[in-house]
């Protein structure tokens, strides 16, 4: 992402000499790091009875060669951040985050977000019913995230992907779209939605993670789901705006995945040398602020 309003540039700066230059093999968009105990979400669909903190969490990217991650705020957790940003300040080198925020939340307290590696926010609304955008980000805040060169991951059904998208890119904010837009698994590639989202990402504003294929399919790993949806996608958006995750720690699928399979599942589907090193790794270094980085 190449941030020029001047908050941004000046926060990029403040970063850099603290961030010294840190090879990248490979980057995760997309995993969780939590605790039991943590304060919970008044509303919550499910909470782990186990821990996934950050130290596991980097024994799973060294395992697999993996450099850098993204860490994105469990929708458990609410908009209580501090696990997220205390792990963030914890290895900046190596890590940026996603944050879950109240929809009025003010410059200031995103700002001491931005500065502990925060990069975006998400908008998780899957199984919440359909409002409008200002009631999960308010106008103001909104353009807080557009001064600070943010963008918005959003985690919805595919069904509701266009009606939450276009709203934001009218706004001029830069939009990532979580599990390959969550078709409905009975469906797959021939959710209607999936293939509205094929069209909003011609905009050249959009970017998808390729994460969390088991999420879009029944009764497997999602690997021949993700194939078919990859063909579409890579037509539609090309490899530049595809970005891989690994979902970490596979939350609701503990006993079906794991950072290894998923990481060897993204090799098989992008076994062109070029696909590859810009789904794992190119587009993520430039998007997420790892570019300080030196790429090999």
């Amino acid at each position: 992402m190449i941030v020029t309003s001047g908050a941004a540039s000046v926060r990029r700066d403040a970063e850099r000499p603290a961030r010294e230059p840190f090879a990248v093999t490979a980057i995760d968009a997309h995993a969780h790091v939590f605790e039991r105990g943590l304060p919970l979400a008044a509303q919550r669909r499910y909470v782990p009875d186990y821990d996934a903190p950050l130290p596991a969490y980097f024994a799973q990217l060294d395992g697999c060669g993996v450099s850098h991650g993204v860490l994105v705020q469990p929708s458990f957790l609410g908009t209580d951040c501090s696990y997220l940003l205390a792990a963030l300040r914890r290895e900046p080198r190596r890590l940026r985050g996603v944050a879950v925020i109240e929809p009025d939340c003010g410059f200031g307290t995103l700002a001491a977000m931005a500065e502990a590696g925060v990069v975006g926010i998400r908008l998780n609304l899957i199984g919440l019913p359909d409002a409008p955008l200002s009631s999960h980000i308010a106008p103001g805040t909104l353009a807080h995230i557009r001064e600070l060169g943010w963008h918005v991951e959003v985690h919805a059904e595919a069904a509701r992907i266009e009606g939450i998208v276009a709203p934001l890119l009218e706004r001029g904010v830069e939009v990532v779209v979580d599990h390959f837009g969550r078709p409905e698994p009975e469906l797959g590639v021939r959710d209607p939605g999936l293939r509205r989202l094929l069209e909003i990402t011609r905009s050249g504003r959009v970017w998808v993670k390729v994460s969390a294929a088991y999420r879009n399919s029944v009764g497997d790993s999602g690997e021949a789901f993700a194939r078919e949806a990859l063909s579409l996608l890579k037509e539609a958006a090309t490899v530049e705006r595809l970005m891989w995750g690994s979902d970490w720690p596979h939350t609701q699928f503990e006993a079906s995945a794991n950072f290894a399979s998923t990481f060897g599942i993204a090799q098989r589907l992008f076994s062109e040398e070029a696909e590859r090193r810009a789904v794992l790794c190119t587009t993520a270094a430039h998007f997420y602020g790892f570019c300080e980085a030196t790429v090999r």
